[in-house]
């Protein structure tokens, strides 16, 4: 089958490309119709790694992804052919201990699509378990189901930040995970959102939504915002989304005595945080990997009508302009949040 390739750090081809995906009784088998072109993605694109994770042959990109169920293994009860589904793109050692504790986004074993060497699923068709594929209701649309994936971790960190309903919430960083953290806290309960960032397009969009105030850092002060709208006190919690070190420059001066600090966005190099300021307000600091048990639930969000991630949606691409979505993509321009490209109609 065809796929979107990378060949080599800064090098993309859309060609042929043999995989060993053979169905099992309890997998399905998936046409691919939408996928979500990541930052993650992106970043193989331009610099060939991640961490320890390196690009040491070709690899098929691409892990935010929706599609039509085209057949089923012999034990496969929940789904059926023709089910639209998006699919949860991390598939752990169910033996581990970290399965066995629920935190299977942290199994080391865990076999992640576009994680060098998994392949992803910018191609026709894949197979995948069906207890990590999840059916799209009627009024969830394939784009949608795309977007599943990315707010998935906003839904990670709203649940890692134990939100008590009608908190006030501050999200530094306005991208995809930004702006999907935000939406998530506000539909686990908190009252308001502050989103900070640089980028006054992606201001705008956030902006859109009622509950979320933007605040471009280049113009105002954060902490005077914050201070303003909670009178002194701080924030109930801080998401850190932007993965910029000077984020952290100050950081815990946004923090209610007693508040916490998620830490979402992942820096490229360690960061100087002041241990000491985090004491004195006996600040709660929690980390964000990827995601788990939350799939469904952000399924039924999407749903509900509670959570509307249409207009984050910038562009759509075809198959056959998949080079030029990741080429568009790593210029990071600042009125897109998130490209996409469809590989059916």
């Amino acid at each position: 089958m065809k796929a979107l390739v990378l060949e080599r750090k800064g090098e993309l081809a859309i060609r042929e490309m043999k995989q060993d995906r053979k169905m099992g009784p309890d997998d399905v088998t998936i046409a691919i119709h939408t996928v979500g072109v990541c930052g993650s993605d992106v970043h193989y694109f331009t610099h060939g790694a991640i961490g320890s994770f390196i690009v040491r042959e070709p690899m098929i990109l691409g892990h935010e992804a929706a599609g039509t169920v085209t057949a089923i293994g012999a034990n496969v009860k929940n789904l059926k052919v023709g089910d639209r589904v998006c699919m949860e793109p991390g598939v752990p050692n169910m033996a581990s201990r970290a399965s066995k504790l629920g935190i299977y986004n942290v199994d080391p074993d865990v076999q992640f699509w576009a994680t060098p060497p998994v392949h992803g699923v910018l191609t026709p068709e894949v197979v995948h378990p069906a207890a990590f594929t999840y059916k799209l209701p009627d009024n969830v649309s394939f784009a949608e189901g795309a977007m599943i994936e990315p707010f998935a971790v906003g839904m990670q960190a709203a649940t890692r930040a134990r939100i008590t309903p009608g908190d006030v919430a501050v999200v530094i960083g306005c991208g995809p995970i930004g702006i999907m953290t935000a939406l998530a806290a506000l539909a686990g309960g908190c009252s308001s959102v502050i989103i900070s960032d640089l980028s006054a397009p992606k201001l705008a969009i956030a902006a859109q939504y009622p509950g979320i105030t933007p605040v471009n850092i280049a113009e105002t002060r954060l902490q005077d915002t914050v201070a303003h709208v909670t009178e002194g006190w701080g924030a109930d919690v801080i998401f850190e989304a932007s993965g910029s070190p000077k984020a952290y420059e100050g950081i815990f001066d946004l923090v209610r005595p007693g508040g916490a600090l998620v830490l979402v966005g992942l820096p490229v190099e360690p960061v100087a945080v002041d241990v000491p300021a985090a004491i004195i307000k006996e600040a709660r600091i929690e980390t964000v990997f990827r995601y788990a048990n939350n799939f469904d639930r952000a399924v039924n969000l999407i749903a509900s009508g509670k959570v509307d991630l249409k207009p984050l949606i910038t562009q759509t691409f075809d198959f056959a302009d998949s080079i030029a979505a990741f080429e568009r993509a790593a210029k990071g321009l600042p009125e897109d949040v998130k490209l996409q490209i469809r590989l059916a109609d």
